[in-house]
């Protein structure tokens, strides 16, 4: 419990939380600006909940005038006060401003915790991003409130993993989805996609998607361009069939003017976990040891070395007469394009790796995760699409349509067991088996209900569907197919850029055989005849990567200090955060220190040490003997500022983080009240 002698507190100032770490045994935190106490006890209330490991404490609330009060911790277990979640209790005060706290824990799907795992070990960001044009009037207000309707109804865009050594998902009452807007003509759309993929999506924040706007605006004039918009996701949360269910909820909420009618949906991701917790997994565990074709010789994985230093995209595309002619030739051999790309893949993987006679190629498909039999799952917004295991034998003698037929029927068996994990198969098999280094995808946008865009139409207003980009997954090289606004069939391949010339090689002779198969491929053409048609062509072997690059820090400096012993304050890049807003805030600071902007710090997981380091290391020797640096940063990137500042503590600085609401807030008042923070050091 907290005691209080506060006076009434004043409303209009910007809340900020100071941690101080080098007073005592216990650290001290100053509160600013309007933190009652009811807030505080459900703060620590929360804190208790998420982080049941950290050391028990109770707190004493002092006030020190109007705005002003001193937050003691007091441990009741004489625990370890480094061990206490100082930053995310920061984070919590500052939540919002005076928002709720109220939370509530689910338990996350094996594939969730397999695609974090992951995206921590580094294995690809596991994002995704997809963009289509606008055109005609855009009012941005009402743009901004429709996704914070569709947020607000959706739990699965306020939801993020937590901490914990088995990952579960928070789901919160309240999450400000994050919009970016930039004017035409500030930046190339191209440097605009490249720089939001590069910057990823932190899955232990409730913001699993993120919607940068470029142009817009209530009557643009005639032949300007028009407004584009793009969504970068990550797939622990999100899948693309996700993304197409929640464009078309913005779609309603703009056209109501910015509020969607109804209350949260369900089911949602919670009922989900809890279906998925309940099924036998007996059937899926014999399908997939008896699928296992062990004692076939195997093509060797092609792509697994790379290391995926420096990411790169290959696209190339059908005419629309050439999809709708492979479309035909592969119905009519009881097939689709998407087994067709499965067997011209396969035979490529086969080509590759110079294999000879009958051997298996091994691969991925995504699974959508929309075939199982949990109700309402077409509907249902989250991370239900998963990767698969593919395998099949490849034999130069057999015929092109054999192969198809495998291919189709492993499909159809297989859909019943969507809802496992890739995790789960290699574990039923019971085999060592190399992983596959290649993911196929084949994206089919879910049905949603007609006329939207006629009202759009009506307005004034055209839209594209949303187009895919590309992904960056734990594959090596991942090929996703989709259908372009005119019908035709788009490859679009991600994979390291040290191989660029060999995945364009391979892309380029993927679109050559789905040319061809419906040219002159009947019902007695071998294997071997149609690879036949790529001789001459080679398979180079790919150049070895290129070796990563360390860039530090490198933070920005946003301003000088006015005198040599004025200190430094370094404050962390907040997502959705521009670089404009903090040059103002650095022009309007009243204080002499020296602001230096860092990049975004990950709170937790693997990278989270190197990057907390990375920035001490261009603090630590700005500081003088017996000071310390100040480390600020807005609401969510407490734990981050707190973990540099306990970095300094333990190398014998006075350090203090630095915590804001930035919530609605302009940068000439937050400025104020970090100078005021920061001048408040003893």
């Amino acid at each position: 419990m907290t005691t209080s002698r506060f006076a009434r507190l004043p409303q209009g100032e910007p809340i900020a939380v100071v941690v101080d770490l080098g007073r005592g045994p216990l650290p001290v935190v100053e509160l600013h600006g309007p933190v009652g106490t009811d807030r505080v006890e459900a703060a620590l209330d929360t804190i208790a909940a998420r982080h049941p490991d950290a050391p028990a404490c109770s707190a004493d609330l002092v006030n020190r005038g109007p705005g002003r009060s001193t937050l003691r911790l007091v441990d009741e277990a004489d625990g370890d006060r480094a061990e206490f979640p100082l930053g995310a209790l920061a984070d919590l005060l500052t939540h919002r401003g005076r928002g709720p706290l109220t939370t509530r824990r689910v338990a996350a799907t094996p594939l969730q915790r397999e695609l974090l795992a992951g995206a921590d070990a580094g294995l690809g960001h596991q994002v995704e991003q997809a963009s289509w044009d606008w055109y005609g009037p855009l009012d941005v207000a009402r743009f901004t409130a429709a996704w914070r309707s569709v947020s607000a109804r959706e739990s699965v865009l306020r939801t993020a993993f937590d901490d914990w050594a088995e990952p579960g998902l928070v789901v919160h009452e309240q999450a400000e989805p994050e919009i970016v807007r930039l004017a035409h003509g500030g930046a190339q759309w191209a440097s605009v996609v490249e720089a939001d993929r590069r910057r990823g999506i932190d899955p232990r924040r409730p913001a699993p998607l993120r919607v940068t706007l470029l142009g817009g605006g209530p009557a643009p004039d005639a032949g300007a361009p028009p407004a584009r918009v793009l969504i970068t996701y990550h797939h622990a949360l999100l899948d693309s069939w996700s993304v197409r269910l929640l464009v078309h909820a913005f779609y309603r909420a703009y056209l109501a003017g910015g509020r969607l009618p109804g209350g949260e949906r369900r089911p949602d991701m919670a009922d989900y976990a809890a279906w998925l917790a309940a099924q036998d997994t007996t059937a899926a565990e014999d399908f997939f040891r008896r699928a296992d074709d062990g004692d076939a010789v195997s093509v060797p994985p092609l792509f697994t070395g790379t290391g995926r230093r420096t990411e790169g995209r290959s696209r190339l595309r059908l005419t629309e007469e050439e999809t709708a002619r492979l479309a035909h030739w592969a119905a009519a051999r009881g097939g689709s394009e998407s087994t067709a790309l499965q067997a011209v893949w396969a035979m490529l993987l086969y080509r590759a790796g110079r294999a000879e006679g009958p051997s298996l190629v091994r691969f991925a498909t995504t699974a959508t995760g929309r075939s199982i039999l949990f109700e309402g799952v077409e509907h249902t917004p989250g991370a239900l699409a998963g990767p698969l295991p593919r395998s099949v034998l490849v034999d130069p003698g057999a015929t092109v349509p054999r192969l198809i037929t495998a291919l189709r029927d492993r499909c159809l068996d297989q859909a019943a067991y969507e809802h496992v994990t890739a995790g789960q198969v290699r574990a039923w098999s019971g085999r060592p088996h190399p992983p596959a280094d290649t993911l196929l995808t084949f994206e089919a946008p879910p049905r949603t209900p007609a006329g939207t865009e006629a009202e759009l139409a009506a307005r004034g207003i055209t839209v594209e569907p949303p187009q895919t980009l590309g992904a960056c997954t734990a594959f090596p090289v991942t090929l996703i197919a989709h259908h372009d606004v005119a019908g035709r069939l788009v490859l679009t391949a991600s994979h390291d850029q040290a191989r660029l010339a060999e995945i364009t090689d391979l892309l380029a002779h993927a679109a050559l055989l789905l040319r061809e198969l419906p040219r002159g491929v009947g019902p007695d053409t071998t294997v071997g005849e149609v690879l036949a048609l790529l001789s001459g062509l080679g398979t180079a072997a790919a150049p070895a990567p290129a070796a990563p690059q360390d860039r530090g820090a490198r933070p920005a400096v946003l301003r000088r200090p006015a005198r040599t012993d004025a200190g430094t304050v370094g404050l962390l890049h907040a997502p959705g955060v521009s670089r404009a807003f903090y040059d103002r805030l650095a022009a309007a600071y009243p204080g002499p220190e020296e602001l230096l902007l860092f990049e975004a710090v990950p709170g937790s997981g693997p990278r989270a040490e190197a990057a907390v380091r990375a920035v001490y290391d261009v603090l630590g020797p700005r500081l003088r003997p017996g000071g310390g640096p100040s480390l600020a940063a807005f609401s969510g990137d407490g734990v981050a500022a707190c973990a540099v500042a306990r970095v300094a503590a333990a190398h014998g600085h006075r350090a203090l983080a630095v915590v804001l609401d930035a919530a609605g807030r302009e940068p000439d008042d937050l400025s104020r009240t970090l100078a005021s923070a920061v001048a408040r050091r003893p």
